[in-house]
């Protein structure tokens, strides 16, 4: 039997023992989180923390597929917010992936921040050069915009519509659905977006496989005008030249309307629509930098700038134009794993078996 005075010793001992450790390792750990303790911190102390730390850093370091002068953009207000420098590198996202999996072979890291298409983030994701993270901004984000897994998020998105001259078609003749298009009267009037495969397999999918290609196949019948480039074939509605297309980018279509030009768009339903995404790398070398860029860029204030560059904001906090109504994000899986697939019946229906370009 233990004794009273025993048996308090030795609690006594096993609570020091516990102090002990508290002290050492917990504010050692505390002082020394991971990336990932980083990136989901939701303290009440976070935002002045992150800006604190993230200053210490002195700079991120950002692969994008933006355009150096939206980019620009982006970079010059936070960095005069923050006074944090940033190093940007801009490719396509083909080279942006080589070059984050050839540093990652390497043993080297240089990336903090990523900002790609939605399928290369997905690519990336799977690849595990990403961790989930954090921010306040995300309570104005739309659920559509964050995959299942939440290790990247939607800072903009490029939704495909139809555009329409409104010279040549009148309101009461501009058609409601997919199925209205194959009315004898668009034979030879309509146009579409060459290289748009996930387009096409989103909708086929929407409609029920089997269905889908069923109607793909009666609209191949309609002789579309093909061509390679988003903006061009806006440019050729806007200009007379195609009546009507299915696959404008809408950001397109605004441009060519605030010029004067004869143009207007109209999302058929269902609305597809594809995400550029940020995410923020495992092995970070500037986490909370790369945190902190990321608040900033999902922010109001980020998603202000993005809407000024003609872009869409994913951010419901900012009013725009181009995302106000109902639409799906296209799924990774048919870029990524169906994309032969889709790309050949595509090239059968509309590319007489040629192969599919690169487009913009």
């Amino acid at each position: 039997m233990i004794s009273g005075d025993s048996k308090a010793s030795r609690l006594f001992a096993g609570f020091s023992t516990m102090l002990v450790m508290s002290f050492f390792v917990t504010p050692a750990a505390a002082e020394n989180p991971t990336n990932k303790e980083i990136y989901l911190y939701q303290g009440a102390d976070r935002d002045p923390q992150l800006a604190e730390k993230a200053k210490k850093e002195g700079k991120v370091v950002l692969y994008s597929t933006l355009t150096v002068k939206d980019s620009t953009a982006l970079i010059d207000a936070f960095e005069k917010k923050y006074g944090i420098k940033v190093t940007p590198w801009r490719a396509g996202q083909d080279k942006i992936v080589q070059r984050v999996l050839a540093e990652a072979r390497a043993g080297r890291q240089e990336v903090d921040i990523l900002e790609t298409d939605g399928a290369h983030m997905e690519m990336l994701y799977r690849e595990k050069m990403l961790d989930e993270f954090y921010s306040p901004a995300f309570k104005d984000i739309p659920p559509a915009a964050f995959p299942k897994h939440r290790h990247y998020v939607a800072d903009r998105f490029a939704f495909f519509v139809m555009a329409y001259n409104t010279n040549l078609i009148k309101p009461e003749d501009v058609p409601n659905s997919y199925a209205d298009l194959l009315h004898p009267k668009w034979i030879g009037k309509l146009g579409i977006e060459a290289t748009d495969v996930e387009w096409f397999a989103a909708v086929t999918r929407s409609m029920g496989e089997a269905k889908g290609l069923a109607y793909f196949e009666k609209l191949a019948a309609m002789k579309p005008h093909m061509r390679t480039s988003h903006i061009l074939i806006a440019e050729l509605v806007a200009a007379g030249e195609i009546p009507l297309v299915l696959t404008a980018l809408n950001n397109n279509v605004e441009t060519l309307k605030k010029k004067g030009a004869p143009i207007e768009w109209k999302p058929l339903p269902p609305a597809f629509g594809r995400p550029s995404a940020v995410g923020l790398t495992k092995r970070a070398p500037h986490p909370h930098a790369a945190l902190l860029f990321a608040d900033f860029l999902l922010s109001k204030t980020g998603q202000e700038i993005i809407k000024g560059l003609n872009r869409v904001p994913s951010s419901l906090a900012v009013d725009s134009p181009l995302n106000k109504f109902s639409y799906e994000l296209i799924d990774p899986v048919i870029s990524l794993d169906e994309r032969a697939k889709w790309e050949q019946r595509w090239s059968n229906l509309f590319l007489k078996g040629q192969a599919v370009k690169a487009a913009d």
